[in-house]
């Protein structure tokens, strides 16, 4: 009893942690995106919450032109503007990895200190009981890098989302870019990517949310598992951001395949945490994030799966 407290309560710390990064991060987004007169009404930015993928959901979209005025910044403008308030950024170059199979890989363009909020897992989130609704299944892993498993088996797809955007637009994932191993970049605007919409589209399908796709820490899917003899310096993490947070919700770069899931919560501090004895029932998006196992510095982002209890 005694081990499955310490355990709670430090699942707990953790969490609230992320959560205090992340809003900090969102707080930076908003300074860099936001004209100057919204950043004084913060609130009017969260569109109404869909309910993204909803399986059985039809019908058009609640609200499209709920998406507020931002700056007319391209992806890699917002990128180093974040790195100036924050400290660092990221980039998706050639792996510095030394074998051929590399491919492509992420790389932190700063400094960050150990326990640093690294990346965010992008991509559309399916609970067990949704897997059927996943690209290839059964087959879900087989030839699907840009896939994981969280350790209570959430499924986080990160292809539909890519390199991101250009724009902060109602994202639903329908659109799906092949990401090419060692594409070369053109510019500064990065990586060229092909563009085709699945074959098949998925019964029920909902209108997705407003999300930044401009977002410069969405792009935890580009790093490589750790090598032989090669140590991780980021450890991947469950994140459930609390829907409650509309106000944030434009940077967490995920959708729910179905509802977000509901779980009893208490609040504490400024963070909703998991508890059994709770009766606020508050919905989640159970996503991911890559926390630095020690001090980052211009240097590729490398992660062992293996120890994290995560399948890629």
């Amino acid at each position: 009893m005694a081990n499955k407290s310490y355990a709670a309560e430090l699942q707990k710390k953790i969490q609230e942690n992320i959560h205090f990064q992340i809003t900090n991060f969102c707080t930076a987004m908003n300074d860099i995106l936001l004209p100057d007169a919204r950043k004084r009404s913060r609130k009017e930015e969260a569109p109404p919450q869909s309910d993204a993928f909803a399986v059985g959901k039809s019908g058009p979209p609640t609200d499209r032109h709920a998406i507020p005025e931002t700056r007319q910044l391209n992806h890699a403008e917002v990128s180093q503007s974040l790195k100036d308030r924050i400290g660092y950024t990221l980039k998706v170059k050639p792996s510095l990895m030394p074998h051929q199979k590399a491919g492509q890989g992420l790389l932190i363009n700063g400094e960050a200190d150990a326990g640093t909020v690294i990346a965010i897992y992008p991509g559309i989130i399916y609970g067990p009981a949704y897997y059927q609704y996943i690209p290839g299944y059964p087959r879900i892993h087989a030839r699907k890098p840009y896939m994981i498993t969280r350790h209570d088996g959430t499924v986080i797809n990160a292809q539909p989302w890519g390199f991101g955007g250009e724009i902060r637009e109602v994202w639903d994932g329908l659109t799906v870019p092949e990401i090419t191993p060692n594409v070369q970049s053109t510019g500064k605007d990065g990586p060229q990517l092909v563009w085709r919409v699945l074959s098949k589209p998925l019964e029920g399908i909902g209108v997705g949310d407003v999300l930044e796709r401009r977002n410069p820490l969405a792009l935890a899917h580009f790093a490589n598992q750790a090598a032989l003899g090669m140590h991780q310096n980021v450890m991947a993490c469950p994140y459930d951001f609390p829907l409650t947070e509309m106000d944030m919700r434009t940077y967490i770069p995920n959708v729910s395949f179905a509802n977000p899931e509901v779980v009893n919560t208490r609040r504490f501090g400024s963070f909703w945490f998991s508890s059994k004895n709770s009766e606020s029932n508050v919905p989640v998006l159970k996503t991911l994030v890559l926390v630095a196992a020690r001090a980052l510095c211009d240097e590729e982002v490398l992660v062992d799966y293996k120890s994290t209890n995560m399948k890629r």
